[in-house]
């Protein structure tokens, strides 16, 4: 199995500790992981904020760095829906302007192959119990692109479920925007906040010294509203937790 891993801009300009956890946890699960230095933007920013044409060479940048891989990992349920959801679309608008179906069959190569990373573990791997170690109470935030364009259910909370010393507790209104969007947070920035204080005030409800999610971005806007409201609850992505062992915590 040739498993790449696609770090995600955001991960690898903020947050590479994730990026080092997905690493550390796949080899220990027997995983041998690849990173494609011509990796790059999936082209979210751009698509999201009506520049389709302009993602389109990030389409086939993708397309080429992850040529000939089994499987394609993704630390970020947003990007990952990016290349499941909208490489097709993308494709398929660029046919219809009369361009051809080079794009279409570029997403068609790699639609099947992009995985999140719980996905990934759970439904290639098939294991829920990775050996993590994480003595500590948790609350999970469901982000939208995992929860609405993924579909990924329960393979968070299953896999959290099986980490030895976490007690996990429900986050009311967990399934609610927490506010971020990407662009939505720089375009409704008042709007924005407003969602992330609500959802920092039921985090911290919770009585949890940890939120986890399975993408950065939202994790960043939780976090920083957190922040700002004095809170001591620590934002961490599911990787860094089930990376974690009695015998080598992750952080």
């Amino acid at each position: 199995m040739r498993v790449a891993l696609f770090l995600t801009c955001v991960n690898d300009t903020l947050y590479p500790a994730t990026g080092r956890a997905v690493v550390t946890l796949l080899e220990r699960l027997g995983v041998e992981v690849d990173f494609p230095v011509e990796q790059s933007c999936c082209g979210q920013p751009q698509f999201n904020t009506g520049y389709r044409h302009a993602s389109e060479p990030l389409v086939r940048r993708y397309a080429r760095a992850f040529e000939g891989y089994d499987h394609i990992v993704v630390p970020s349920g947003s990007c990952a829906a990016m290349v499941r959801d909208n490489y097709p679309r993308i494709g398929r608008k660029a046919a219809a302007e009369g361009r051809g179906g080079e794009l279409a069959g570029l997403a068609e190569s790699v639609v099947p192959r992009t995985v999140e990373l719980t996905e990934f573990l759970v439904d290639v791997l098939g294991v829920t119990d990775v050996g993590a170690y994480y003595p500590h109470r948790v609350t999970y935030h469901p982000t939208c692109h995992g929860l609405r364009m993924l579909g990924l259910g329960e393979r968070p909370r299953r896999l959290l479920e099986a980490v030895r010393g976490l007690e996990l507790v429900e986050l009311p209104g967990a399934q609610e925007c927490c506010g971020f969007g990407g662009t939505f947070a720089v375009k409704n920035a008042a709007v924005s906040a407003a969602m992330g204080a609500d959802k920092a005030r039921a985090v911290m409800a919770t009585g949890a010294s940890a939120v986890c999610t399975v993408d950065n971005s939202c994790q960043m806007h939780i976090g920083g509203t957190l922040s700002r409201l004095g809170s001591t609850v620590r934002p961490v992505h599911i990787a860094e937790i089930l990376a974690s062992t009695e015998e080598v915590p992750f952080r």
